[in-house]
């Protein structure tokens, strides 16, 4: 009766959808309620607000890891797949991390110049600063 569509076939506001929809299942799971905004409200594409009612995140929605100042001290968390795996991470303590560690460099030129960066496949440094923010199964 159902057929599952290949994730490629999506066009980009359908995989959007779906990875909203993922995120937010397994969210469910940890006490959290996601919402939908139909605009970026405060950087963030929705919400999520715990059960314990203290819990608040404005979470932007992403398809791989990645900074952007615009998202400095905005209180944004980003959230994107990586195969099976789901994270869920504080933005800003990222781009600290990267910089006390050197890990941003003066060769990123999107960075430095452009003021982002992303990466299509987290590197080795990334999983581990991430296993903090995955979000199990």
């Amino acid at each position: 009766m159902f057929t599952a569509v290949p994730y490629p076939e999506l066009n980009s506001r359908q995989q959007e959808n779906y990875n909203f929809h993922k995120i937010a299942a397994r969210m469910a799971d940890y006490g959290f309620n996601c919402i939908r905004l139909t605009d970026d409200w405060q950087g963030a594409d929705f919400i999520a607000v715990h059960v314990d009612g203290e819990t608040f995140l404005k979470v932007q929605l992403k398809g791989r890891l990645m900074i952007d100042r615009k998202y400095l001290g905005k209180q944004i968390h980003v959230a994107f797949l990586h195969g099976d795996d789901a994270y869920l991470y504080d933005h800003d303590a990222l781009v600290r991390h990267l910089q006390d560690n050197n890990l941003i460099g003066d060769a990123s030129i999107t960075w430095h110049e452009k003021g982002y960066r992303h990466w299509p496949t987290p590197p080795a440094w990334a999983i581990r600063f991430l296993q903090d923010y995955r979000i199990s199964q």
